[in-house]
């Protein structure tokens, strides 16, 4: 079963320094093109979805570079006006032992789609043209215009009678001091307006505010989630624990709680090559799941697969097919393959 999936959100210029340098070290830098959206609707893609991104790129060279770039993902951009003359960019250093990955922005605020006009977006006709749209809180910090094109995207989608998809995603730094009272409105406008949310027990405590007598994290997440769904009427929460073991492996387990139910991915322990994207690989795989009406154990199971996936290529964007990550679901400690 093939689905129109669309996501909106920014796209992000990544220069990463080679190898483990730092900054401070390397003289030269590595480009590609990433952003939330861009990693779930290109996923979503190589599952044999079609694929929208929802953004506003540059009219220039650059935007060109990006445009490119995205078709080159599979990823459709029909649904993407130009204008403004930016892309916002970061720099990745890539950690090692001791020292953990290290971002640092640019001014992304001075983006093409930071700085996108109100009437930027056609709503009513994206609607009609897409079956699922996602969502994310990292966009969700940008400015009040943005976060405008967001819950009217989002409100006509529903309209339409497709599906909203929010993934929490909170960011401190883009919130700044004082952050989670200045998000907690927001966040619960489009908990309000989503039928699947990607979450965890964090954002429940701290963005919403919500209170539990549990200490352990599983259990606060066991307490919370129910409380989340039922209060914003969320058909579907998801989302993943992870920890980071003494050999510098990940541990990483799914969740997904659906009909009053939770189930769990297996505990599945892996090396890293790149993390970054992990978490929209988890989330692409849930909406694949609930597409293809999969259990909900085999929906979770294969989330968690995808993400364990995204750790083992370089760059943000998940690159598996379903057939491999049916494959790593399976076998998560291959030979190779001749």
């Amino acid at each position: 079963m093939s689905k129109r999936v669309a996501a909106f959100g920014e796209v992000m210029m990544r220069l990463q320094v080679p190898g483990f340098d730092t900054l401070a070290q390397a003289d030269t830098l590595r480009y590609t093109f990433s952003g939330t959206g861009v990693n779930i609707v290109s996923a979503l893609a190589r599952f044999g979805h079609t694929g929208y991104l929802v953004t506003t790129l540059p009219d220039n060279p650059l935007g060109e570079a990006a445009i490119a770039y995205l078709r080159k993902l599979g990823v459709s951009t029909s649904l993407i006006p130009r204008g403004g003359r930016f892309v916002g960019m970061y720099f990745l250093e890539n950690g090692f032992g001791l020292r953990p990955s290290r971002v640092t922005y640019t001014d992304r605020l001075g983006s093409s789609f930071n700085q996108a006009p109100a009437d930027n977006y056609d709503s009513a006709d994206i609607a009609g043209n897409v079956d699922i749209m996602h969502f994310c809180g990292i966009t969700l910090a940008m400015n009040d215009t943005v976060r405008g094109h967001m819950k009217k995207l989002a409100a006509a989608v529903k309209q339409a009678g497709g599906k909203v998809v929010f993934d929490c995603n909170y960011r401190p730094s883009l919130w700044g001091d004082d952050g989670y009272a200045l998000a907690k409105p927001h966040y619960e406008e489009m908990l309000g307006l989503a039928d699947v949310v990607l979450m965890n027990e964090k954002d429940a405590l701290h963005i919403l505010g919500m209170e539990t007598h549990a200490t352990e994290r599983k259990e606060q997440l066991m307490d919370l989630i129910p409380q989340v769904a039922h209060k914003f009427g969320i058909s579907v929460a998801a989302g993943t624990h992870r920890s980071i073991n003494r050999d510098n492996s990940h541990s990483l387990q799914g969740y997904i709680y659906k009909n009053g139910q939770f189930e769990f991915s297996d505990m599945l322990n892996f090396m890293v090559y790149d993390r970054i994207g992990a978490g929209d690989a988890y989330a692409s795989g849930i909406i694949h799941g609930e597409i293809q009406n999969f259990s909900v154990k085999h929906t979770v199971d294969f989330a968690a697969a995808a993400a364990a996936l995204a750790h083992t290529v370089s760059g943000d964007t998940p690159n598996a097919s379903e057939a491999e990550v049916m494959k790593a679901m399976t076998q998560m400690m291959p030979d190779v393959e001749r």
